[in-house]
């Protein structure tokens, strides 16, 4: 099994430079450190991994009250108060059901950015980060069992996944959020600034695979099923205007901008989606 060295804040500064035209990811151990911190009621930023002013007054402020060296670096000492979110390492240790610490931290951000997202990034393997290995397992198609092992960490070490499928823009607004941690959470697509009514077209020709209502908080929601086993998602519309089994060619309208569901105003959520892996779909837009 893979096992790491810990590493520093300034050195895991430096390894997310010289890593950042690779993988547009922040690193793991920053984002364990950084969820280790919001568990402590001192971290209020996103889980991005990223090591930047509001992760390194965070660390200052608790060793200073933990009684330690106040240099804002996560060495031993600082790891070792944090407690059971500051230790193990991932790959130290097989991952299941029930274990809690800075390694269960690392594979929910892993997780995510390799496309199945386990809801809130707190450190804690419950039922839905189970439920996200199960999803990473078929996807990679190796043993299905909910605990992660060698491989599935081979997986999560691996270059992140694209979609296979160029894509054309489904509308065009201003770029608002883009795919990658919100908070403790993970944002799965884009979001694109609209105004009510505005037109949302298909950005490649396909199959409508469901268009109406969704409970889980997209409000009205157009999908479509495309070569590849690539599927695009149109979320938050104000109305649909096609119907599941219709295929469609780029270009087609197929919903009306809106605000339903989940939404503070109104703007188009969009993802992309490879064999059910969450991809950015800036990775795979002109």
């Amino acid at each position: 099994m893979r096992v790491r060295a810990v590493m520093t804040l300034p050195v895991l500064v430096a390894a997310l430079v010289l890593a950042a035209p690779a993988e547009p990811m922040g690193n793991s151990d920053v984002a364990a450190l950084q969820v280790a911190l919001r568990v402590r009621g001192l971290y209020w930023g996103d889980v991005d991994g990223i090591a930047g002013p509001r992760t390194r007054r965070a660390v200052r402020l608790f060793q200073r009250r933990a009684g330690l060296a106040v240099d804002g670096v996560a060495g031993p000492r600082t790891r070792r108060a944090l407690g059971r979110y500051g230790r193990p390492q991932l790959g130290t240790r097989v991952l299941r059901f029930g274990r809690v610490g800075w390694d269960v931290a690392e594979l929910q951000f892993l997780l995510a950015w390799h496309g199945f997202p386990s809801g809130t990034m707190d450190g804690a393997f419950g039922t839905r980060t189970r439920a996200a290995v199960v999803r990473l397992q078929r996807f990679a198609r190796i043993g299905v069992d909910g605990v992660v092992g060698p491989a599935t960490l081979s997986t999560l070490w691996r270059r992140l996944p694209r979609s296979p499928l160029a894509l054309a823009w489904p509308f065009g607004g201003r770029l608002t959020q883009r795919f990658g941690p919100r908070g403790a959470r993970f944002h799965a697509g884009i979001d694109l600034a609209a105004s009510y009514g505005d037109a949302v077209v298909a950005a490649r020709s396909g199959r409508v695979a469901y268009a109406g209502w969704h409970n889980g908080g997209y409000g009205y929601l157009v999908s479509i099923g495309h070569w590849h086993r690539v599927r695009t998602l149109y979320a938050h519309l104000s109305q649909v205007t096609v119907r599941p089994g219709q295929r469609v060619s780029a270009g087609t309208r197929i919903g009306l901008a809106g605000s339903t569901g989940l939404s503070s105003g109104p703007h188009l959520h969009f993802e992309v989606r490879y064999r059910g892996a969450a991809v950015d779909p800036l990775t795979a837009l002109p």
